[in-house]
């Protein structure tokens, strides 16, 4: 109960986004990998997804393996097609058992999709010619699908943040303070980087869950440039969410911190912005993180190792904070 008419003398925020009926709401809000955690029903699915947005969302090996699944399915089916038209409307054929006619037309079908036409087969016929003609057609467009999607791909602002895997409960001058650290892991310059936390808690008010949302401060919430990595670092005072939780509190208690990164690449000369956020399970309480970089051994540069990013030592805690209410 003391956390309770503790949380209830601290300004909510309203501006998240989120409903605050936790009924109505399942699981965390933001994902690990930063998309919210909604799942979209009521259209059919042709309108429920941007095929665009998610082709350029995709992991690149999936993408890559989509696209190779895409034209051998493609040409398996024109294969399929000329086949039961008959090879003899299609000059040139090498004919011999059942699978090597159809390798012939498949491979056939695969120079008529790409317009490379060697010239060694060709189509006779009216219908043969006129399936050939449209597979090249769909060739020229499906090619130039490809290609915007691979500029898309390629040419589209990210951050390429990587966050630590746990937040801390750490140490922190006189006091404690929750802490994260995230580093740029390519060599894209970013500028005016700012961060912004936002505390998610289900309390029960009235025998009814509810989720309240607090602004989280930061000791330091803008940085000029980041080149190596930055520990965002919360102090937990008497004005913080966390301010006499213990231990056992956090764990019990269904808490997520949303993250909000956002900062200026230079050489895209456009904004940049990702999310993250951590879980009670993904906050480790009395541990620091040990530093990820160091000096080069001629003293001439500084060599940040990124693998380290998730590296921290257990430290002893001061005492808790013990809260006084009146019951």
């Amino acid at each position: 109960m003391a956390i309770v008419k503790k949380l209830r003398n601290l300004k909510t925020d309203a501006n998240t986004g989120f409903g605050t009926n936790s009924s109505s709401t399942g699981g965390r809000f933001i994902n690990k990998d930063g998309k919210p955690n909604v799942i979209k029903k009521g259209v059919n699915i042709l309108n429920r997804y941007s095929w665009y947005h998610t082709m350029l969302g995709m992991k690149r090996d999936k993408f890559l393996f989509l696209l190779f699944l895409c034209y051998v399915a493609i040409n398996l089916f024109f294969a399929g097609v000329y086949y039961l038209i008959g090879i003899k409307h299609l000059a040139g054929v090498y004919t011999g058992s059942t699978w090597k006619n159809f390798t012939e037309v498949f491979f056939f079908s695969a120079q008529t999709f790409t317009t490379v036409g060697y010239g060694r087969i060709s189509p006779t016929g009216f219908t043969a010619s006129a399936v050939s003609t449209f597979e090249a057609f769909l060739g020229l467009l499906s090619f130039a699908i490809a290609t915007g999607l691979f500029y898309g791909r390629f040419s589209r602002p990210r951050a390429f943040l990587k966050f630590s895997e746990n937040s801390l409960i750490a140490p922190y001058k006189d006091i404690t303070a929750f802490m994260f650290r995230l580093v740029p892991y390519k060599n894209n310059s970013l500028s005016e980087v700012e961060a912004r936390l936002t505390m998610a808690i289900t309390t029960e008010e009235n025998g009814k869950l509810t989720d309240k949302f607090f602004d989280l401060p930061l000791e330091l919430s803008k940085i000029n440039g980041l080149a190596l990595s930055w520990t965002i670092v919360h102090p937990i005072d008497d004005k913080s969410p966390f301010y006499g939780l213990t231990k056992e509190d956090i764990a019990s208690t269904d808490i997520e911190i949303i993250v909000f990164v956002k900062g200026f690449d230079e050489v895209f000369s456009n904004n940049v912005m990702t999310r993250t956020s951590y879980v009670s399970s993904e906050i480790v309480w009395g541990a620091k993180f040990n530093m990820m970089y160091h000096p080069s051994d001629d003293k001439s540069k500084t060599i940040i190792e990124i693998d380290r990013l998730n590296d921290f030592d257990m430290v002893p805690m001061p005492e808790p904070v013990i809260l006084i209410t009146n019951d």
